[in-house]
């Protein structure tokens, strides 16, 4: 039973892979999936368990080679979970290897460079796995939907009124992200996918629930009347970017725990195919560490003597 649950996790996450967005439809994908793929609440938290300790070794060993990175695209609407995946797949990582950023409104100095900017500063380095809390995607999303947005940014008008504008922006991420893999970047991108009733339901808890108050903002609410153009916008995204360089994962959101559990998977999945291993050191190396050894045994202190008087 361990083993042929082992081998359904292993799959797991390809049921949700787009490589190819010909044809995509996201009214076709499942908000909801434990079920269909044999897995029950109890057994996933389990697997999840089990599956984190798996990350933190690929982890090291992708920081120990220091050639190879990982980033990790986050989007979702409002309640979504992405803040859950950060903290529930990432418990067990080295904090050292791995970094978060959260791509809030851009502010003036954002604005006066293009939309690509930050997200090249913000890229992982070789060895480290970087997380993208929203991205550049959200200038294909909520641009889309709110394209007076487009008003603040510093773009000569005869740019923004070409009819090939957004398919510019579609070519331009497309760009962007293979110029990552081809610098030894794995780049995994996840779209977190809520059904408006959960939501709904969860908006209601951040309402009812003190501790989660926090959480609510009335511009949730706001965006929540735009539903269908996001759905639209995020389907458009996701099939005009998701390609072999860079696959989308439609990942069904409605349980907590299912989500984190694809992430995860997609994620190991992707480290187990680099293949790597941890550096041999060279000889001269391990010379350094036998002379190492043999001075610090010497500095050792003498056995007290028991001896009986």
């Amino acid at each position: 039973m361990a083993r042929k649950t082992r081998n359904m996790s292993n799959t797991l996450a390809r049921q949700f892979r787009v490589r190819d967005g010909h044809g995509f439809s996201l009214a076709a994908c499942p908000t909801r999936a434990a079920e269909a793929c044999g897995l029950d609440k109890k057994t996933g938290k389990r697997l999840l368990k089990e599956r984190i300790r798996r990350l933190s070794q690929l982890q090291a060993v992708l920081y120990a080679n220091g050639t190879w990175s990982v980033l990790i695209v986050l989007q979702a609407l409002d309640a979504g979970g992405k803040d859950g995946v950060i903290k529930h797949v990432m418990s067990g990582i080295n904090p050292q290897g791995v970094s978060v950023t959260s791509f809030k409104q851009p502010g003036p100095v954002e604005l006066s460079h293009g939309y690509l900017w930050r997200e090249h500063l913000a890229a992982p380095a070789a060895g480290r796995i970087g997380i993208f809390n929203r991205s550049h995607y959200e200038e294909v999303l909520v641009t889309r939907v709110h394209p007076e947005l487009l008003d603040h940014e510093c773009l000569p008008p005869s740019l923004r009124k070409k009819p090939t504008f957004w398919q510019d922006r579609y070519e331009d991420i497309i760009h962007f992200e293979q110029y990552m893999a081809r610098q030894g970047t794995v780049v995994l991108k996840f779209f977190l996918h809520l059904s408006k009733e959960e939501q709904r339901k969860r908006f209601l808890r951040r309402i009812d629930h003190r501790t989660k108050n926090w959480k609510f903002s009335p511009a949730d609410i706001h965006e929540r009347q735009y539903w269908d153009a996001y759905q639209n916008a995020y389907e458009e995204a996701i099939r005009r970017t998701a390609g072999p360089d860079a696959p989308w994962f439609v990942v069904p959101a409605d349980q907590k725990w299912f989500e984190r559990l694809v992430v995860i998977e997609a994620i190991i999945d992707a480290l187990e195919k680099l293949r790597l291993k941890m550096p041999a050191s060279d000889p001269a190396m391990e010379a350094e560490m036998e002379k190492a050894r043999r001075q610090l045994e010497a500095e050792a202190p003498p056995a007290p003597n028991h001896a009986v008087h």
